[in-house]
């Protein structure tokens, strides 16, 4: 069982496959991208299989797939069955742009991936283009519509970004939320565009959104989320699905905060604001039969974890990174 310094468990492992990206939403990274991994510094599918294996067996049973984009890796589908074979592993799921989800939605079924994070930041074309900087909204929202009649279970993650996609927030849930069984969740702004810009507020923040939708919205009641959860979730009343709020940059939920990161090239994260804590790809490059140096760094690195985001925001002296790089 893997137990951090402030006495949190940690269950839940965010494992990123790439670094690399078929959009460009510029609260991630630049239009130009970034200087993305060589090949041979991303963990290969097998060295990711060996990760998810030793955690699992560490207690960890939520695993998230993130990238990046995960399905630009051709040999993604791969790890997902190797993972899924794992008894102890309650839940396995992906986060996505869903631009080329498409082709896979009868192996995700198969396999039995139940779980889908579909990052979408507009419900326009116009809002979408000019977030992603591609012209992909009608191919993403008929993988989203897909999706759903394939019955996973779908949450939308949109960024709220002041002066662009604000506008968007009553319309994604008039569309989604009234029409469908998905959740919509909105997130607030964190400073991981690639740029090294950073700021000490935000103006919309969980309060501001909430109160926005308090005015366009009657019948909204509170739903119970689960200890761990990072988003406070509600219903409106007449609509399939709910919304949920995250404040990620407020980060009032750190306090029981059970989530880990493994990125594409092996860096340890142990809180989305704070610096890599070091990196395990050597380390089982030069021991491929024996994974105690990996599950004794990751104990080490929890054993250092900052209580909370802010905290760790703090002690980090390196400059935003982007969000690609980072896992998500």
């Amino acid at each position: 069982m893997l137990i951090d310094n402030h006495n949190r468990q940690i269950n839940y492992l965010r494992l990123a496959v790439t670094d690399r990206c078929n959009l460009r939403c510029n609260y991630c990274m630049p239009e130009s991208g970034i200087n993305f991994a060589q090949k041979d510094s991303i963990l290969s599918i097998d060295e990711l299989i060996r990760v998810g294996r030793a955690l699992i067996k560490e207690g960890v049973d939520k695993i998230r797939i993130t990238g990046g984009e995960p399905f630009v890796r051709k040999d993604l589908i791969r790890l997902l069955r190797e993972l899924r074979k794992e008894k102890k592993l309650k839940e396995l799921s992906i986060t996505t742009n869903a631009t080329i989800i498409d082709r896979y939605i009868s192996d995700l079924e198969e396999i039995g991936i139940n779980h889908i994070n579909v990052s979408l930041d507009g419900i326009t074309p116009e809002a979408f283009k000019n977030i992603t900087r591609r012209n992909q909204f009608e191919k993403v929202y008929d993988n989203l519509i897909r999706l759903v009649q394939a019955n996973f279970d779908i949450k939308v993650n949109c960024v709220v970004l002041d002066g662009q996609n604000t506008d968007q927030i009553i319309p994604m849930l008039e569309t989604l939320t009234k029409h469908y069984p998905i959740s919509v969740r909105f997130l607030e702004e964190m400073p991981f565009n690639g740029s090294g810009q950073s700021f000490p507020s935000i103006k919309w923040n969980h309060k501001k959104i909430l109160t926005h939708i308090e005015e366009n919205f009657d019948g909204i009641s509170k739903i119970e989320s689960g200890p761990t959860s990072t988003s406070v979730n509600y219903k409106i009343e007449g609509h399939q699905g709910t919304f949920g709020i995250i404040p990620a940059f407020s980060r009032t939920f750190c306090g029981s905060c059970n989530r880990l990161r493994i990125t594409a090239t092996g860096d340890i994260i142990t809180c989305l604001y704070a610096s890599k804590f070091s990196n395990v790809r050597d380390m089982i490059r030069q021991h491929p039969n024996d994974d105690t140096g990996l599950v004794n760094e990751i104990k080490r690195a929890i054993s250092k974890r900052a209580k909370t985001g802010i905290e760790a925001e703090k002690l980090n002296t390196h400059n935003p990174k982007s969000m690609t790089s980072i896992g998500g």
